[in-house]
């Protein structure tokens, strides 16, 4: 059976692998990655707009990696509409990427289920085998951390290098262009790099765990019986 300190770290580490699971299912479910600022250009041009007249022609946009919405403002008011990734605007994306990412992102999923399991069986029991004791739940962790790592960082990278906001927000626009004036990523975003996090965490506890600290002995006094002792 292991210590009462190993037990408690390695139950944390369990709690934390499942809190890391929630968080990428909520993420995944969750439209909102990126939120921005969209300029109708064609509408601000056809009146020459200047800076004060520029607010009429400023909308919103958000999305996430698979649904989002937008609102529209081209001089005549504000046109709220929603959309789905899949399966009509993800052939307007880069498709390859986009895909990528939701399947790192469901191994990270797996794998933060297998750590999970794999903290209760060593908060229980000290395993057999080496693969199934902290060795193995340091491979889970990591590889759970380094699957949410690569979706964020692709993520990132169809934002920044393949103009993401900016090819959703001209889709199906026949008529009028938008260019993006301002992009945040969102609380979705940040929640993965949260759970990334997480499994660093995880990473540390196990470590610690397996630190052996010296065990603090109590010297006995050793008792002389002498002759004189005896007469008394």
């Amino acid at each position: 059976m292991p210590g009462c300190f190993k037990k408690t770290l390695f139950a944390l580490a369990s709690l934390i692998s499942f809190v890391s699971f929630i968080l990428i299912v909520v993420a995944m479910g969750t439209p909102k990655w990126m939120t921005g600022k969209i300029l109708c250009k064609t509408g601000a041009d056809l009146v020459n707009a200047t800076d004060p007249e520029l607010v009429k022609f400023i909308g919103d946009i958000y999305y996430g990696l698979f649904r989002g919405g937008k609102i529209r403002q081209c001089g005549l008011g504000g046109r709220r509409s929603k959309f789905t990734i899949f399966p009509h605007m993800v052939k307007k994306l880069n498709t390859g990427l986009h895909v990528m990412i939701i399947i790192f992102l469901c191994v990270a999923i797996f794998f933060s289920l297998v750590s999970f399991g794999f903290c209760i069986l060593n908060a229980i029991k000290v395993p057999y085998r080496a693969i199934n004791g902290p060795a193995g739940a340091c491979l889970w962790n990591f590889l759970a951390g380094g699957f949410v790592v690569l979706a964020v960082t692709s993520f990132m990278a169809a934002v920044k290098l393949h103009h993401l906001t900016e090819r959703i927000a001209n889709f199906r626009e026949n008529v009028f262009r938008f260019i993006i004036l301002e992009e945040r990523f969102e609380d979705c975003f940040w929640i993965c790099v949260a759970s990334a996090t997480a499994h660093a965490v995880n990473l540390l506890l196990i470590a610690i765990s397996e630190i052996h600290f010296p065990k603090i002995k109590t010297k006995t006094e050793e008792v002389n019986v002498t002759a004189e002792d005896i007469m008394y």
